[in-house]
């Protein structure tokens, strides 16, 4: 790797691994320095920097752009003005050098032009609170001096590019600028010089709020609206989380996340919450993440949850209508349609911040950078008081034509994202095919296991917490249930499908099963599915999303198979309960499907737990022959795998059977005697 690059990748990670330096996805950095061109063979000067979208503290070498530097600076001689200055970017490709690594930023042209080998561009929250100041220009001058220079508002393009380049020239003594509602810009002859030159800024604009900042710059404490105990915001937020995600998700289905941390609890519980978060955020990473501005709960903590509710769907359609009243005064003939009205970023006081997004990690990153304007409140309203850009100007850059580029430049959602599923018995076997599957298409996934120590394994091993957890539950257990339905509801919003696969099994003939052998069963596979049904559909009602329940029954659900009858009847009891709740919540838009398995041997925890020892026996054959009997008995001769299961719920829960509901698929390769009829 080239030293350059390698230096610039170093600088990159460090800086962007501290968020008080810059959030997720946040700033862009650079490097100038020469290479030899293998078409020539002679050197030649290039930059390379942090490419669209990409993240400075995992950003790797395939996430830069690398351009040609004098093609670059010869943009300037048919640079066509202000009001063009979109047409730039498209102009950076004839600058990229080979094929020119990831696609550049708006933020190019401001690397490029500034004479200075390595250029930081951040988005620090102290820095931030300067620049969003009403006096961040005098604030600059007293606490910087002439090394850091204030930028006016400009929005971020191929004329701030030449703004900043201008100032760096005027001001030999500068090592940097404020830029006004942004952010900051540094630079230096090393990469070693423009990081310190950047913590240089940063750490001075934090110490200048420390010691010369109000105490209280979010006013004095609301009487009421102060924090709920741990316990009781937990219970008060899940309950409420349903409604928040459903209202979200209005025009387009969003993962949700939650956030209780003191930061937001506190600002939250003061007087000035409402007039601030009205203000909306500042900084163009912001609010294209969590919209100009959230809604705000008015009510205080302790207020009722069925008050509550009520009053956030009141302010919803307010918000609504609040919305696409600032789309309709600054959009023109040429701006792109109004992505939805809906809020990213919901705040409840008392209890939390709930953030929205297209999965989870943009759900998490929104409320992270909801955070960050938090603390630039907190910081300008200590010094000074806090002016964020102008609607017009945040509108220019929510629907600006170069962002709706970056949006069309993402790839296609998989068939399940946005979609929560709750997934029961998945730790092994089936249930753990079908959580492996449906987070495979995009879906986030709630690993539920009587066994917690797997599910959390499994959940691990499928993927980060943002596509997957784990939790132990004894479906049995109506409270168990509710607890587990918490943590899902808490993790990701809410639930929008759930399989009812925990199961288990005891091979005995009617003389040999016990009253216990019987309750066993019944209490985990009849009454633990309906009790996870009851308990689930009131999430699915109530987000008004609705949504799909799947049974995994079983082919002896309508077959009837010898030395088993406490599991076939348990498992008849499921498959009526398919066509019991397909008609009664049917209604809320919410299907409800059933999958009927046969002989499924591999990685399952019933046949490894006795039960394919006692088929085995019951059918004359070694239990190691069991899977190929299976599969010589049935129409297509083919061994069913727990992975065929996974793909049948996969498509009844999918965009192509949207109404189906009702019914049974068999994926039993062909059993005839347990054709449905």
């Amino acid at each position: 790797m080239n030293p350059t690059v390698a230096d610039l990748l170093a600088r990159s990670n460090r800086l962007g691994a501290d968020p008080k330096n810059t959030n997720y996805a946040g700033g862009n950095t650079s490097a100038k320095g020469t290479e030899t061109d293998p078409v020539t063979g002679e050197g030649v000067d290039l930059m390379w920097v942090k490419g669209s979208g990409g993240d400075l503290g995992t950003l790797t070498e395939p996430g830069l752009c690398v351009l040609r530097l004098d093609r670059l600076r010869a943009m300037t001689a048919v640079y066509p003005g202000l009001e063009r200055e979109d047409e730039m970017v498209a102009a950076f490709d004839y600058a990229l050098h080979g094929k020119g690594g990831a696609a550049p930023s708006i933020d190019t042209a401001m690397h490029g032009l500034v004479d200075a080998a390595h250029v930081d561009h951040l988005h620090p929250d102290a820095g931030i609170a300067i620049a969003t100041a009403a006096d961040g220009e005098e604030l600059t001058a007293t606490i910087f001096g002439e090394k850091v220079v204030w930028v006016p508002w400009r929005r971020p393009g191929f004329q701030l590019g030449l703004d900043i380049a201008a100032i760096k020239e005027a001001n030999p003594a500068a090592i940097g600028c404020i830029l006004g509602g942004h952010g900051i810009t540094a630079w230096g002859e090393t990469s070693g010089e423009a990081e310190e030159n950047s913590l240089w800024i940063i750490r001075t604009a934090e110490a200048h709020i420390a010691e010369h900042g109000r105490p209280d710059p979010f006013g004095a404490v609301v009487p009421g609206f102060e924090a709920l105990e741990p316990a009781e915001r937990g219970a008060k937020a899940a309950a409420l989380a349903p409604t928040i995600r459903g209202l979200a998700s209005r025009d387009l289905r969003q993962v949700g996340h939650f956030t209780d941390t003191d930061a937001v609890l506190e600002f939250m519980a003061r007087e000035k919450l409402a007039d601030l978060a009205a203000l909306g955020t500042s900084c163009p990473d912001h609010f294209l993440r969590t919209k100009v501005k959230p809604l705000v709960l008015d009510l205080p903590a302790n207020a009722p949850v069925d008050e509550a509710i009520a009053r956030l769907k009141e302010l919803h359609e307010a918000y609504r209508a609040d919305y696409a009243a600032y789309y309709d005064a600054h959009a023109d003939a040429d701006s792109p349609a109004m992505r939805g009205a809906d809020p990213a970023i919901v705040l409840v006081p008392g209890v939390g911040m709930f953030s929205f997004g297209r999965n989870k990690q943009t759900a998490r990153v929104a409320g992270e950078f909801y955070l960050n304007a938090i603390n630039v409140m907190r910081g300008a309203e200590a010094l000074s008081t806090y002016a964020p850009i102008s609607d017009s100007e945040k509108f220019r850059i929510e629907y600006w034509a170069l962002e709706e580029a970056k949006l069309a430049r993402m790839p296609a959602p998989k068939s399940h994202a946005t979609r929560v599923a709750f997934v029961t018995g998945a730790a092994s076997g089936i249930g753990r095919a079908i959580a492996e599957r449906l987070a495979a298409e995009g879906a986030c996934v709630i690993v539920a296991d009587l066994d917690e120590a797997k599910a959390v394994a499994v959940a691990a091993e499928i993927g980060s917490s943002d596509v997957a957890i784990g939790v132990g539950v004894d479906v049995a257990d109506a409270g168990a249930i509710a607890e587990s339905l918490r943590t899902a509801v808490l993790a990701f919003g809410g639930v929008d499908l759930v399989v009812n696969n925990a199961g288990l099994s005891l091979s005995r003939p009617l003389l040999e099963t016990t009253e216990a052998d019987w309750d066993r069963q019944h209490d985990v596979m009849a009454k633990g599915s309906f009790l996870v049904s009851k308990a689930a559909a009131a999430v699915l009602i109530e987000q008004d999303l609705g949504g799909d329940i799947v049974y995994i029954s079983s082919k002896n659900s309508v077959f009837a198979g010898p030395n088993n009858i406490a599991y076939s009847a348990a498992k008849a009891d499921q498959a009526h309960q398919v066509r019991l709740l397909a008609v009664e919540l049917g209604a809320f838009g919410i299907k409800v499907n059933g999958v009927n398995p046969d002989g499924v041997v591999q990685g399952s925890g019933i046949f490894a737990s006795g039960w394919g020892a006692n088929r085995a026996a019951t059918y004359g054959i070694e239990e190691k022959d069991l899977g190929a009997f299976y599969a010589q008995r049935t129409i297509l001769k083919r061994e069913v795998l727990p992975e065929h299961i996974a793909g049948a719920v996969h498509a009844i829960t999918g965009p192509d059977m949207t109404h189906t509901t009702g019914l049974h698929i068999p994926v039993d390769a062909g059993v005839a005697a347990a054709f449905l009829r």
